[in-house]
């Protein structure tokens, strides 16, 4: 769906969205949700921070523990350390994923972020939103939107955890479509 060419592109017009409607960087902050969320938001930052010289805070917020899930979960995913800004209630907190689709990630994202605070305002921006919503979520950001048919699912791969840079779908067997480890 998209080689390594076309995603930067894809993060460059997804980057020119948010200054649209963030004309002033220093009061927005990209929180990225582990793991690929996290290499989204460092990248639109720096996309950001070159179109205008200004770099905006880049961080992330650790969801392992706010999952709905983790009992249907093989394992516990790993603890990882939340990086906010000093102050929640100043600018707005953008969360940045990889693939929306139930909206339990998001949720749980923002279930995290209301452990350290009440932030001002909160948006969401995906790399690729594909349908299925169970949760009333949506993106205010999106790269790319797909329809998966039965069985298919969306990968992302970014370097420099993943050998091979790129988006695209697989049909998946229906025992691997709930494995933690399907989509890694």
């Amino acid at each position: 769906m998209l080689d390594a060419a076309s995603l930067a592109r894809t993060l460059e017009r997804v980057a020119r969205e948010i200054l649209e409607h963030h004309p002033d960087p220093a009061r927005l902050s990209l929180i990225g949700i582990p793991s690929r969320g996290v290499e989204l938001a460092r990248r639109l930052g720096a996309i950001i921070a070159e179109a205008t010289g200004v770099s905006p805070f880049c961080g992330a917020v650790d969801i392992s523990m706010h999952r709905d899930d983790i009992g249907a979960r093989g394992s516990v995913p790993p603890v990882q350390m939340s990086r906010l800004p000093r102050s929640l209630q100043e600018g707005t907190l953008l969360l940045v994923d990889d693939v929306l689709q139930s909206g339990r990630t998001c949720r749980a994202a923002l279930d995290a972020l209301s452990s350290f605070g009440r932030p001002a305002r909160i948006e969401y921006a995906v790399l690729v939103d594909r349908g299925e919503r169970e949760l009333p979520i949506a993106a205010d950001y999106t790269g790319k939107v797909v329809a998966p048919g039965p069985g298919e699912r969306v990968f992302v791969r970014l370097h420099p955890m993943d050998a091979v840079e790129g988006v695209w779908m697989e049909r998946v067997e229906s025992s691997r479509r709930h494995s933690p480890k399907a989509n890694l």
